[in-house]
């Protein structure tokens, strides 16, 4: 490898590699939780301190014409912190919290988990509506809008963002609030890696803890999967909003074929008791379950336990997902191939009951719907990684006239392009950034151009061979 040009650090009290330099590999490969790593290659690393670290890494990446991506706790499936170029802002160091229990009220820093956020809140008798898988960190899973425990209640976690502090692309840091500083509060409720500053700390507003939570689950034979996806989409309308219903098709230890589990989480407030499973308890395949667990208490632990055991970290993943309010018998003949194609035991179908819920004036977040309709590959072989992006990207692509767009946390708009946000808050959203950022320093959402996946590179080969590649580079639907 030729030796990196000379470079002058900024003054930080953080880390700071240039790519070649001892330790830079590890912090590159490091910012990405999902063991399937994007070959992109920043020019160089910034793993900040704080606030100050994170302002001369923005104006340091200013002089030397270098743009800026960041890195919040990691967990975008698709690396989109790691970019070829430009210089990474790392923000994994940053994990505070503060509590105002009196209030209601918590500073958290972006890299804070939910798992210890939320034990930290139920010292104080208090509670988040934090990401459901327990390695997300707060700063990538608020910004795109926040889908987490309870949000069917509670609200996207986007929604509890009262104030950040962000700095600027001018290197500037402020304390934003819908008061000081509107434009920037509305965007940064959901608008996920297309935000146009850098937030080193989110302030908000917390809940009081829920009297009990009970879980039920429910696990069915292959036969009766559609029956069972039809009846959830049908019902969920009509059970309270304290209960988060979904259902997985999946393999299920000890079942020879694929099985279709109903999970819910019942959270008992004042008003909201354990009749909210009644609907559940119901249906009329219920006596068909080969198991089932009924109104077990649990804990937030105890389900961050369970998300966990899906997606564990030191795998290979590839997911994606579309929301839909199509009937149910539209979405499951257009999502057969997903359905029946899981590439191993491990990939399941999640099938997540929203709802659906209104859009608000001081937040960009829209894109949602009924149901959430989301692939999750999971997989440890390198040598499978086209098998698998292609079943969580490419078949999905079947559900393409029934989508309303998709959410950022599981986005994948390098490898199928889809829009996250509603039309009028893309437009917006844009004309905010040519405001805040003319220069265009800060990085928005990754392109098909910058995909380095297998399913991209197979693309490619079969357009330089003058075959069919797949709709290669389709970007219909982005917003970037």
């Amino acid at each position: 490898m030729t030796a990196p040009a000379p470079v002058t650090a900024p003054a930080v009290d953080g880390v700071f590699l240039v790519r070649g330099a001892p330790g830079y590999e590890e912090a590159r490969l490091g910012a990405v939780w999902n063991l399937r790593k994007p070959d992109r290659f920043p020019d160089a690393v910034l793993v900040a301190a704080g606030d100050r670290d994170v302002q001369a890494g923005v104006r340091w990446a200013a002089e030397h014409g270098l743009k800026v991506s960041v890195r919040s706790g990691g967990h975008s499936w698709i690396g989109n912190g790691v970019r070829d170029g430009g210089l990474l802002i790392d923000l994994s160091a940053l994990d505070e919290v503060e509590i105002d229990a009196p209030n209601r009220r918590a500073s958290v820093r972006p890299a804070v988990q939910g798992t210890r956020f939320n034990a930290l809140l139920a010292a104080e008798g208090l509670v988040f509506p934090s990401g459901h898988c327990p390695s997300v960190g707060v700063g990538g899973f608020l910004i795109g809008g926040g889908y987490g425990w309870n949000s069917r209640a509670l609200g996207p976690a986007c929604f509890s963002v009262e104030a950040v502090d962000a700095v600027l692309a001018d290197g500037t840091l402020v304390h934003a609030t819908d008061q000081t500083h509107p434009d920037l509060m509305w965007a940064v409720r959901g608008s996920g890696p297309g935000f146009f500053a850098v937030v080193t700390r989110f302030h908000l507003r917390v809940y009081p803890a829920y009297e009990r939570i009970l879980r039920s689950a429910y696990v069915f034979p292959y036969e009766l999967r559609d029956e069972v996806l039809a009846w959830t989409h049908e019902t969920v309308p009509g059970v309270s909003d304290w209960l988060e219903l979904s259902a997985k098709v999946a393999f299920t230890p000890g079942v020879e074929r694929q099985t279709t589990m109903i999970t819910a989480a019942a959270f008992c407030a004042p008003g909201h008791g354990p009749d909210l499973l009644a609907p559940l308890e119901k249906a009329p395949f219920l006596h068909h379950a080969l198991r089932r667990v009924e109104r077990v208490p649990s804990t937030l632990d105890d389900l961050y336990a369970l998300s966990d055991g899906l997606t564990p970290a030191g795998r290979r993943y590839a997911v994606d997902g579309v929301w839909t309010d199509a009937p149910a018998d539209r979405v499951l003949e257009a999502g057969r191939p997903v359905l029946d194609g899981l590439p191993n035991r491990d990939s399941f179908l999640l099938w997540m009951l929203w709802g659906g819920q209104p859009t608000r004036e001081n937040a960009c977040w829209s894109t949602q719907a009924r149901l959430y309709f989301s692939p999750n590959a999971v997989w440890d072989d390198p040598a499978d990684d086209l098998a698998h992006e292609t079943w969580a990207h490419e078949t999905l692509r079947a559900l393409d006239p029934l989508a309303h767009g998709t959410q950022f946390a599981d986005a994948n708009p390098a490898d199928r392009p889809d829009h996250g946000l509603e039309p009028a808050q893309a437009a917006r959203l844009e004309e905010l950034r040519r405001r805040y950022d003319p220069e265009g320093l800060l990085r928005a959402y990754l392109t098909p151009a910058e995909s380095t996946t297998a399913l991209a590179a197979h693309r490619r080969r079969a357009a330089a061979g003058g075959h069919d590649a797949e709709r290669p580079g389709e970007t219909a639907m982005t917003v970037d």
